[in-house]
């Protein structure tokens, strides 16, 4: 054989070859399910109709009518703003390429998220658009600071609310979201069970809703002066799109149409009802008529409940966690909160708080199989117990002092509270020159 043909015959094994190897690693490129991306997509769009309009709705009819725009308008303005700051700098402080144990950095600006960048890269085992990781996980932080608002409604300054979104998502939120949920986060790495945000989101949310309360001041009148709810119809349309939407939140978060995703999705439906049913016994016990705000707290109390232990127990573990945190709330809101008579004006701790403290710890105790929990065999209530409490002694702790220094640096750049004036005559006119109802 001549040079000429032993040369074409190493030319074509050489192309064959690089094109074996171009073909294989496409093969082994994660290619994102349709059917999971699209899971994914109506997922975030019902965590998006949690807030918008569900808790604005939830909140909203439970203030005075004087204040129904304003509550409404803040939870609107820190949800366009954490939005806004996710895509910035939440993302990459929570889930960048870069990082240790308590924070990460990279992909500020969404840099290098194209729209062909999958979540496999940094979540094992799934392969979504990273995009639409991007934006699922934007609706939790928007949540989330939302949620803390439902102390301070009625007093608080919406520049004063702006102010205070920025520093505690910056110093707050990121921090413990990463340190759940992403692979290097030290709590990730102790092995703390957190499906969808009981530490992340409710113990947070709540514990900072407290010390916002605390920090802010009673509301002028309280608890003398009458301050029932002015639409308890708006309360309760709001609390069923919030039921609606948690199925996002919760199914959402197993980031795949699998059956962790079914669990979390009757998990939702189970405790819900058992927390909403418990709640208006106990009004019964305690020498009251059953109540329909009784029965919307009761839902919100067991959707907080069974949010990390969603995809970690069996549909009968989280009835019996749905009951045991209705009524703990229960007992929490109408008893030990006027003994300490601080003004949390929407009970965010009552229920958020003291929900997702229960609901976390909880989780330890449903998360085995002997209980219908989805633990393996050799899984072990006591230690996983100190786990979920180490995680959320952690939080706690981080919470106070992070919503502390947000609450400070609020006040030094635009005071906290509005007028007196402004107090007695509403803040739908004082802060935003509009009323809800003419």
């Amino acid at each position: 054989m001549n040079r000429k043909f032993l040369g074409g015959i190493a030319a074509t094994v050489t192309s064959l070859a690089v094109s074996t190897a171009a073909f294989a690693q496409d093969a082994a490129a994660p290619v994102p399910n349709p059917g999971n991306n699209a899971w994914m997509m109506v997922s975030t769009i019902l965590v998006l109709m949690m807030i918008l309009p569900g808790l604005a709705l939830f909140y909203g009819g439970l203030t005075r009518s004087k204040n129904m725009l304003s509550t409404m308008t803040q939870i609107g303005g820190v949800t366009a703003l954490a939005m806004l700051m996710w895509v910035m700098f939440g993302y990459g402080l929570a889930f960048g390429p870069e990082g240790n144990q308590f924070i990460s950095w990279g992909k500020f600006f969404l840099a290098g998220v194209t729209p062909d960048a999958t979540a496999a890269t940094f979540t094992d085992g799934v392969v979504i658009s990273e995009l639409i990781f991007v934006c699922f996980q934007m609706t939790f932080s928007a949540i989330t600071i939302a949620l803390v608002l439902g102390s301070v409604v009625e007093r608080m300054k919406f520049s004063a609310v702006m102010v205070f979104a920025i520093v505690w998502l910056l110093i707050v939120y990121y921090p413990i979201a990463h340190m759940v949920w992403e692979a290097r986060g030290v709590f990730f790495v102790m092995g703390a069970l957190d499906f969808a945000g009981g530490t992340v989101v409710h113990i947070n949310a709540g514990v900072s809703a407290l010390v916002a309360a605390i920090i802010l001041g009673k509301r002028k009148g309280y608890p003398t002066e009458p301050m029932a709810p002015h639409s308890l119809t708006l309360t309760f349309v709001g609390t069923g799109l919030l039921w609606v939407g948690w199925f996002g939140f919760n199914a959402g978060s197993a980031l795949e149409a699998n059956g962790s995703a079914a669990l979390a999705m009757i998990n939702t439906f189970t405790a819900t009802a058992s927390a909403a049913l418990f709640w208006m016994l106990a009004e019964k016990f305690s020498g009251h008529k059953g109540s329909a705000l009784g029965y919307c707290s009761g839902i919100i109390a067991g959707l907080v409940a069974v949010t990390p232990a969603a995809g970690n127990s069996g549909p009968f573990g989280a009835i019996v966690l749905g009951a045991v945190a209705s009524i703990v709330c229960f007992i929490f809101v109408s008893k030990i909160k006027p003994a300490f008579g601080y003004d949390d004006s929407l009970d965010a701790f009552g229920i958020h708080g003291v929900g997702g403290i229960i609901g976390a710890i909880g989780t330890a105790i449903v998360y085995a199989p002997s209980l219908g929990g989805p633990g393996g065999a050799d899984f072990a209530i006591g230690s996983q117990l100190v786990t979920q409490i180490a995680a959320v002694a952690a939080t706690i702790v981080l919470s106070i002092v992070g919503t502390t220094v947000a609450m400070f640096i609020a006040k030094a750049v635009t005071g906290l509270r509005v007028s007196p004036e402004v107090e007695a005559d509403g803040l739908d006119i004082g802060e935003h020159g509009e009323r809800a109802y003419n």
